[in-house]
């Protein structure tokens, strides 16, 4: 059972994995928040070194709306190698480099979840030809369904800034269910009502 062609609606796979906090299984690790499963092809690489820390600096942007943030690491690395690049992350946000982030990342040096989770990129191989991980990121919603999935190619990295309105606005269907208010208008025509932000 996989989350690539897999509806929308349906219910994530309850894996296990080790990760640099613990050993954790996913639906009790959610218990009833959202999850933002990510995943990146290699530790210690360029645009996966920016794109964790960019996770990290919106870590708590994502708590503020009962959001988990899942990096998982699918490639040949284990939580060895996680917990020493998550130095490296970390000194790139200017902080002290340490091991500890505001999120696990999952050890699947075997590509046990990767294959799991259908998140293979066949197009790009690494050094042993096997093919990467894509650069995927799953949103469950409490109820533990998958409620969005954006697939993007190794090459290619993945914008986190992007991601937050996107998860918000999911987050905001589940609380306000009729969100379409509209303003009635001299035509007669409905129209969307914007509420200014704060």
């Amino acid at each position: 059972m996989n989350f690539v062609g897999r509806l929308l609606g349906d219910v994530a796979p309850n894996f296990e994995a080790n990760t640099t906090a613990s050993r954790v299984r996913f639906h009790d690790f959610l218990r009833n928040s959202w999850g933002f499963l990510s995943s990146h092809p290699r530790d210690f690489t360029p645009v996966c070194s920016t794109e964790l820390s960019r996770a990290a600096k919106l870590a708590s942007e994502f708590a503020k709306r009962n959001v988990k943030l899942i990096p998982i690491a699918l490639s040949i690395d284990s939580v060895e190698d996680h917990l020493a690049w998550s130095k490296d992350i970390n000194a790139y946000n200017g902080e002290e480099p340490t091991e500890k982030l505001p999120f696990p990342i999952f050890d699947d040096k075997n590509r046990d979840l990767t294959i799991l989770l259908g998140m293979l990129d066949p197009a790009e191989k690494d050094e042993k030809d096997m093919p990467a991980a894509a650069r995927v990121v799953f949103v469950t919603g409490p109820d533990k369904k998958l409620k969005l999935s954006i697939i993007y190619p190794a090459t290619i990295g993945g914008n986190f800034d992007e991601i937050l309105p996107v998860v918000t606005s999911l987050y905001q269907k589940k609380i306000f269910l009729k969100g379409d208010f509209t303003k009635e208008l001299p035509s007669g025509k409905k129209c969307l009502r914007y509420t200014p932000q704060p």
